[in-house]
Formats: C-alpha cells, structure tokens, sequence
C-alpha cells in the first residue's frame, strides 16, 4: 500500500479532472482513478461549453484536461474503483481490485449511465457521431432546431422531455419504447396542447436511412432527423451508498452546499448529486468541492509549504 493521498479522486469526467487540478494546484497529493466511461467523452462535439466558439469533441476536452491535471502532479490511474471504506482514525482506504490506496479525504464524481434503447451497439454508436441520436436536449437541442425529432419514451418524465425539445422545432413524436402509451390525463392534454404526436410502441428494425435514423413502430415505419431517448439513467453512487452516504431514492447523493456528503471527509460532485447534467455545473461543483476539500484538510492539519 503506497503512502497517504491527500484526496483520492473516483471518476475523470469533466468533474473529476476539475477537482484533480484545483487540488493539485493547492499542493496536494491527489491520485485520480479513470474506469474510461465518462459520458462526455460519447459527445460528438459541445457547442454550449463557453471558450469554444466552434464547439468541441468530448474526448479532446477530457484529453486538454487530463493533460492540464498532469500538468500539476495530479497521478491518473486506470482502473475500476470497487470499494470505498471509512476508517476509524478518519481516512479512507480505497480498493481497486486486490489494491488497497489510503487517503484523507474521497471525492466522487462517477456520473451517470444513460438508458439506452433496444438497438445494436455499433449502430448507436454510429448514429450518436451523426447526431442521429442524442441524449441531452439542454446540450444540444440547439442542432435539431426546425428538424425532425422523435422522443423515446412515456409518462412524465417523456412529456417532459417531448414538451423541452418542443421549444425548438414543431416537429415532435413521443414514442413509447414497448407498447402503448402510460400517460395520465393531464400528460396527455400538455401533450396535444403543445402539438407533440405520440406512437405506440414497440421500437424495433433500427437503420440509418438517407441520413435518418429510421424504426419500426405500432404505425409503421418512421425515420427522424435525431432521436432523443427519455428513459432515465443509472446513478453511480453504489459506492458512496455502500459506504453508508444518504441518497435519494433515485440514488442522487445527498450534499450540503459544499459539496459533503453525510460521511465526513467524503465529497462528491457532478451527475452523481442532483443537478443538471451539464458539463459546466459538473465542473463548478467540482471547484467548489475542491476548495472545501483543501480548507477541511487544512483543519485537521495545517497546509503549509
């Protein structure tokens, strides 16, 4: 087992690396653990992260970042995180696999998963650089304006995500992903209120067609400029909630404003806590974390040079 990190920081998505380098520039021994499946690093190509004009590949702005960490002192490891234990005298013993790693204080910024839906792996992600489909209207909703869109899903949280993309394009079809719809009365007034078409399901027979992403449904066959699936995601916070941190029942992790979770010296910041999902809040909460990180070791023991 290697000497004490100051923190250890679990996942190196736009939150992660944030973290690494405010803590590596306050001259701490920081240790960045990268499983290699943040979401941003699936983003074709940003264009409302501010200082990019022309936009930019999620995976050149993980690469300027880690860099940058690098940069600092902060070490990047490549592995899966498995477990994370409190210790009596307030540390953290870390494990990845059959290693074990010490540290002062944890950081998680593990993100979330993204439901998919029922479609061939090099499919998806064929269409995903071809904007065909896409996963955050907030990011991008922008690029289908006046375009062709289809929603995959149902219920509140489909009418709501239908209901935001109708802010830019008229042109909007909630499908249900299995069979008919599960919409109450008041989903289905805001829905033809607003001029959003529905189609049972099932979704199936996915292709790229004439530079559409085309599928079968309960009225046939139909093709869209893009496809935004609404089906929820996973929140990685098993870790934390293993460890015994509070967490919504959705599994978002419970925070106070700086970034703590109900476990001292445990912080976590990102898509993992209640927020956004935007790249620019993931890295706000994470300079926020950061600087309570510091300010906490520092009252258990001075930081001087």
């Amino acid at each position: 087992m290697d000497a004490i990190d100051d923190c250890i920081i679990i996942g190196a998505g736009p939150a992660g690396l944030t973290a690494a380098i405010y803590l590596a520039r306050f001259h701490l021994k920081i240790r960045l653990f990268d499983c290699g499946s943040s979401r941003a690093a699936l983003i074709p190509r940003t264009r409302n992260h501010a200082g990019f004009p022309d936009g930019i590949a999620g995976i050149e702005l993980l690469r300027l970042m880690r860099e940058q960490a690098r940069k600092f002192g902060a070490v990047r490891v490549e592995g899966e995180v498995t477990q994370i234990k409190p210790e009596d005298d307030g540390n953290f013993l870390v494990a990845v696999g059959a290693e074990g790693y010490q540290a002062r204080s944890v950081l998680l910024a593990t993100g979330v998963i993204n439901h998919r839906p029922d479609i061939d792996d090099a499919l998806h992600d064929e269409a995903l650089a071809a904007g065909l489909v896409r996963y955050c209207p907030v990011c991008d909703g922008y690029e289908v304006t006046d375009r062709r869109v289809g929603v995959i899903g149902t219920g509140d949280h489909g009418m709501r995500e239908a209901l935001f993309i109708r802010g830019y394009t008229g042109d909007v079809t909630l499908i249900s992903p299995n069979a008919e719809h599960d919409l109450d009365p008041e989903c289905q007034r805001a829905l033809d209120d607003a001029g959003v078409a529905q189609v049972a399901g099932p979704c199936g027979g996915w292709s790229i067609e004439g530079g559409r992403l085309a599928l079968d449904t309960a009225r046939g066959r139909m093709a869209f400029d893009s496809v935004y699936p609404a089906l929820g995601s996973t929140i990685r916070s098993q870790l934390a909630i293993h460890a015994g941190a509070r967490a919504s029942d959705e599994g978002c992790l419970e925070v106070d404003a700086h970034q703590r979770t109900t476990i001292p010296g445990l912080y976590a910041a990102g898509d993992v806590v209640l927020g956004l999902d935007q790249i620019s809040h993931a890295m706000g909460e994470a300079g926020v974390a950061a600087t309570t990180i510091r300010n906490d070791l520092d009252q258990r023991r001075p930081i001087r040079r």
